[in-house]
């Protein structure tokens, strides 16, 4: 099985991309501040400097506007993923090391960009509708991740065993950040405990086990 690569993106498809970084990350500097009841989509628009009807143009709600910083995470780690070159590595390896990169804190930013990940899904246990944007983010990961899996398993691989491992790989970067979230760990330490997540949520996948 091969995958097309991704066409580069245009650059009015970059300029959004990064309005709507800009808008997530206001939403999350104002959620963290006064949390989701007290933030509204004026203030958020206000923040990162567009205009309201430029915030819903993008976004439905206040909510849909912190959907890109958590899928940001996903992103990097199929990207690593996909990167890979088939049957160099045990895929389990393969995809262990791709979230472990994916969660590495080399610097500030990428330390920042946890705590804000850590404040929202605090935010998220008290508040439904924004709870519903982080369990849809895990869904579209999961749907993005099949066919990744599926090119590096090879073309014999089992669908149902593919769609499998894509659940659990997803569900186990699910668990781990939340539970991290939960506590005052640094940044740090979300990386291991994915990666002990991965393998304890892949133990019985099929797709991972020597063939």
């Amino acid at each position: 099985m091969s995958t097309t690569p991704p066409r580069p993106l245009s650059l009015t498809e970059r300029r959004k991309a990064a309005t709507q970084l800009d808008i997530a990350r206001a939403a999350a500097e104002l959620f963290a501040e006064r949390g989701p009841d007290g933030t509204t989509a004026e203030e958020i628009a206000h923040r990162a400097g567009v205009a309201l009807r430029t915030f819903y143009r993008y976004f439905r709600n206040k909510q849909d506007a912190v959907a890109p910083l958590l899928a940001g995470g996903a992103e990097r780690w199929r990207a690593r993923l996909a990167a890979a070159e088939p049957g160099a590595v045990p895929l389990r390896e393969a995809l262990e090391r791709s979230i472990t990169e994916a969660l590495s804190v080399p610097d500030e930013a990428a330390a920042e960009g946890l705590r804000w990940t850590r404040g929202l899904l605090r935010a998220a246990a008290g508040d439904p509708a924004l709870r519903a944007v982080w369990y849809r983010a895990n869904q579209e990961s999961e749907e993005r991740l099949r066919p990744v899996l599926a090119a590096l398993a090879g073309e014999d691989a089992d669908p149902l065993e593919v769609r499998l491992a894509a659940a659990a790989a997803t569900d186990a970067i699910r668990v781990a950040l939340e539970a991290w979230a939960q506590t005052e760990a640094p940044p740090h330490e979300a990386a291991p405990l994915a990666a002990r997540c991965l393998r304890e949520l892949t133990g019985g996948v099929r797709l991972f086990s020597p063939r």
